[in-house]
C-alpha cells in the first residue's frame, strides 16, 4: 500500500476523531448492562445516520443490536463494536479513589471499543469514496459481550452473511495484534429440586436441594484433577434455597462457567460437568435441570489478517503520549498493587520497565490472554482479526474502577484513535489487494473443514432481552 494512501486514511480518521471521542464519552456517561443498552445503541445509530450509513436495527432480533452499511459492489469489510457496561464499577472521570457506590460502569472500556470501531468504519468508507474504489463497509453494534454472548446469537441468526472479513479491537494497556488465544466458554444453570421438611421434627422426609449443589461442587472439584490444565471451571450460587436453617431446602440453583482452549474441548468438558450434576442429584435423591444461558467459541486464528494488522501497527508506531498523560498514569498505578503491574507485563510477554504507559508495539505472535469473548463466534463465521489498543496505565485490571476512571481520559482517547488508524489501514489493504483477502478466506475455509463450527448456544436458548 503506497505511503500516500496510508496518509490519506490517517487523515480521514483524524478528521472524524473529535466526533468519535464525543460518542465514546457519551456512552461512558450512560453505562448499561447486557441487553439493556438502549441509549448506547441509539447514540451509535445517530452517529451512523449522521454519516450517511444505511441503518439496519434489531440485528439478529436483538433490540440493542444494529448494523450500518455503506458503499457498493466489491468486498464487504465489517467492523465490530461493543457498548455494554458492567455492574458495580462506576467511577468518576479521572478518579484516583475507589467509588463509594455500586452503580454500573465501563470497567472494560467498551465505550471506547464501539466508538473506535465505528471511527475506523466511517473513515474507511470515506477513503473508498475519495479513492473512487468499490467496496462495502459495515459496522456492527454488538450488545451483551459481558456474559451475554450477543455476537453468538447474531452469528446463529446469520447476521454476518455476506461479510468477507471482520475487524475489531479491545482496550488494553498495550497495543498490537491480539493473538487468538481466548477460551471457548459456556454458562450453565443447574437447578436442583428436592422436598422441603422440618429440619428437626422430620429431617428424614426432606431431600435437600442445597445438599445437591454442595455435592456437585465436591464432584467438580475432583473433576479439576482430570481435565486439561488450560481449561477452567468457575461457579456462583444463584439460589441457596432460603435463609432458614430449620427448613430443608427444596430448591437451589448454581451457575457454572466452563472454559477450554477449543470449542470441541469445551463442549466435551460441559458434558462431564452435566454428569457430575446428575450424580449429585442421585446421591441426594433430588431432581436436576440444566440450562445453557450463553456460550462463546474460542477465537479462530487467521494468520493472513494478523500479519496485515501487525504491519499496520509497525507502520504507525506506538501512541504518542504526553508528559501529562504519563503523570496521570503514574497516579493510577499508585492505586494498584505491584503485582498488578508485574502481571500486566507478564501477560503481554513484555520485558518489565518503569514506563507507566506503553511505548512499544507488541511483537508478532505474542501470547496475550484475555479470557473469553463472543468475537470468537464471529471468527468461525468469517475471517476475523482483533487488535489491542493502549487506553490505560500499565497494570490496570480490566473490570476495575480504575479502568472506568480512565475511560474519558486523554490516554483513552489517544489510544482509541490510534487503534482505529491501525484497523482502518488494514481494511484499506484488503480493499486494494483482493489476493490478500482471498488468502484470508482460504485459510479460514481450511480451518473450518478440519473442525466445523458448532454453536455453543442451543437452538431453544434466546437472548434475555430487557425491554426499556
Amino acid at each position: 500500500m503506497p505511503l500516500s494512501n496510508i496518509g490519506k486514511i490517517i487523515d480521514h480518521v483524524d478528521k472524524l476523531s473529535e466526533n468519535a471521542i464525543t460518542l465514546s464519552d457519551s456512552v461512558w456517561a450512560v453505562p448499561e448492562l447486557c441487553y439493556e443498552e438502549y441509549r448506547s445503541c441509539a447514540l451509535h445509530s445517530t452517529f451512523l445516520r449522521q454519516n450517511d450509513f444505511s441503518l439496519f436495527p434489531n440485528t439478529g432480533n436483538i433490540p440493542t443490536a444494529l448494523m450500518g452499511e455503506s458503499g457498493t459492489d466489491g468486498p464487504t469489510i465489517a467492523f465490530l463494536g461493543e457498548y455494554d457496561a458492567l455492574p458495580g464499577l462506576a467511577s468518576a472521570a479521572n478518579a484516583l479513589e475507589p467509588p463509594t457506590h455500586t452503580a454500573n460502569g465501563h470497567g472494560c472500556g467498551h465505550n471506547l471499543l464501539g466508538a473506535g470501531a465505528l471511527l475506523a468504519a466511517i473513515a474507511v468508507r470515506n477513503w473508498l469514496a475519495d479513492m473512487q474504489l468499490p467496496g462495502r463497509v459495515r459496522y456492527y453494534g454488538c450488545p451483551a459481550e459481558e456474559g451475554g454472548a450477543g455476537k453468538g446469537f447474531m452469528v446463529r441468526s446469520g447476521a454476518f452473511a455476506g461479510v468477507d472479513a471482520a475487524l475489531s479491537w479491545h482496550p488494553s494497556a498495550f497495543c498490537g495484534v491480539l493473538p487468538p488465544t481466548t477460551l471457548a466458554n459456556v454458562r450453565m444453570d443447574f437447578t436442583f429440586l428436592g422436598r422441603s421438611s422440618h429440619a428437626a421434627a422430620s429431617p428424614h422426609l426432606g431431600r435437600s436441594a442445597l445438599d445437591a449443589v454442595e455435592l456437585m461442587s465436591v464432584g467438580v472439584n475432583y473433576l479439576r484433577e482430570h481435565m486439561l490444565p488450560t481449561s477452567r471451571i468457575h461457579y456462583a450460587y444463584i439460589n441457596t434455597g432460603g435463609s432458614a436453617p430449620n427448613v430443608v431446602q427444596s430448591e437451589a440453583m448454581v451457575r457454572y462457567s466452563i472454559r477450554a482452549e477449543t470449542l470441541p474441548e469445551m463442549l466435551a468438558l460441559a458434558e462431564r460437568v452435566r454428569l457430575v450434576a446428575r450424580g449429585a442429584a442421585m446421591m441426594s435423591e433430588t431432581q436436576v435441570q440444566d440450562r445453557v444461558t450463553s456460550g462463546v467459541a474460542n477465537l479462530l486464528p487467521c494468520p493472513p489478517l494478523e500479519t496485515l494488522l501487525q504491519e499496520s501497527f509497525t507502520a504507525l508506531g506506538p501512541p504518542q503520549f504526553t508528559v501529562q498523560d504519563k503523570d496521570f498514569a503514574k497516579k493510577i498505578q499508585a492505586t494498584l498493587a505491584e503485582k498488578d503491574i508485574a502481571a500486566a507485563f507478564q501477560q503481554a510477554g513484555v520485558t518489565p520497565s518503569d514506563a507507566p504507559l506503553t511505548d512499544r508495539i507488541l511483537p508478532a505472535n505474542s501470547k496475550f490472554f484475555l479470557g473469553s469473548t463472543d468475537v470468537g463466534d464471529v471468527s468461525w463465521a468469517v475471517p476475523t482479526v482483533q487488535a489491542l489498543g493502549a487506553t490505560c496505565a500499565i497494570g490496570t485490571p480490566l473490570h476495575s474502577w480504575q479502568m472506568t476512571a480512565q475511560g474519558t481520559s486523554d490516554i483513552a482517547h489517544k489510544g482509541m484513535v490510534h487503534v482505529a488508524k491501525a484497523l482502518a489501514m488494514t481494511a484499506c489493504k484488503l480493499f486494494l489487494s483482493p489476493d490478500l483477502l482471498q488468502q484470508a478466506q482460504q485459510d479460514h475455509a481450511a480451518r473450518l473443514k478440519s473442525c466445523p463450527y458448532v454453536s455453543p448456544i442451543p437452538e431453544d436458548t434466546f437472548p434475555p432481552v430487557q425491554m426499556p
